[in-house]
């Protein structure tokens, strides 16, 4: 088996940096279709979305984003540009990702990666079929 394994133990809340670290391995281990339309992605973890996302996703509340993909080529929320200036960011929400893992309890890192495929398939267009799918192979890889 060539899969690397990130074993954490945490007797208190992962900082960004190891989520940083989960997150980037579980981008290296998407399913192919994904990992295709993720070249030069970054990841970026921030404790919570800023207020400019929240008014823009109409959060009433900002545990209820727990990560955001965003193009390098939007100029604004819907609105693309012709040339890309920046590479595509990945933001992941630490407090509502911890929230979310305590409800679970889940492996962190499994988690993490079941996000990640949510967040990018959504914002690649791929159906809610085609992303049920990749989750369900997901966790069939982690057996």
């Amino acid at each position: 088996m060539d899969r690397q394994q990130i074993i954490m133990s945490f007797n208190v809340p992962p900082a960004p940096e190891d989520l940083q670290v989960i997150a980037k391995s579980a981008i290296e281990s998407l399913p192919e279709e994904l990992l295709g339309l993720c070249e030069g992605l970054g990841v970026q973890v921030e404790e919570f979305p800023d207020e400019t996302t929240e008014q823009e996703f109409g959060l009433e509340d900002p545990y209820d984003m727990v990560a955001l993909f965003r193009s390098g080529s939007q100029i604004s929320p819907g609105v693309e540009s012709k040339v890309a200036n920046d590479d595509d960011v990945l933001f992941i929400y630490r407090r509502p990702l911890l929230d979310m893992w305590c409800e679970t309890t889940e492996d962190i890192s499994v988690l993490m990666r079941q996000i990640i495929i949510e967040e990018l398939g959504a914002n690649f267009d791929f159906t809610e079929e085609e992303i049920d799918e990749m989750t369900r192979r997901h966790y069939q890889g982690m057996l």
